[in-house]
């Protein structure tokens, strides 16, 4: 029998327990590439809400930073820079 060590494992196994509705309400929405295998469902499921999360964290990362008084004058600065290229002919 073959040792595994903890690196070359690339999967984990869960058990969880669903609500039926939502069983249902998946089966029936799911594509038909995934609706039969529930782990490829729920694989991309869980990568969409990543990415999905990741966004949300960019997008108020971003807002954070748009409201931030010394980022507003970082690009007010960088504005007036680039309107005086723009100005040059050349863009």
């Amino acid at each position: 029998m073959k040792k595994h060590t903890k690196r070359q494992i690339t999967t984990v196994r869960r058990s969880i327990a669903l609500p039926r509705r939502l069983v249902e309400e998946v089966t029936g929405l799911a594509p038909a590439e995934v609706a039969g295998n529930w782990n490829r469902l729920v694989v991309t499921a869980l990568e969409e809400y990543a990415a999905r999360k990741k966004r949300t964290r960019l997008d108020e990362a971003m807002a954070e930073m748009a409201s931030d008084p010394a980022i507003q004058a970082e690009t007010k600065s960088i504005g007036r820079l680039f309107r005086k290229a723009e100005r040059d002919g050349l863009t």
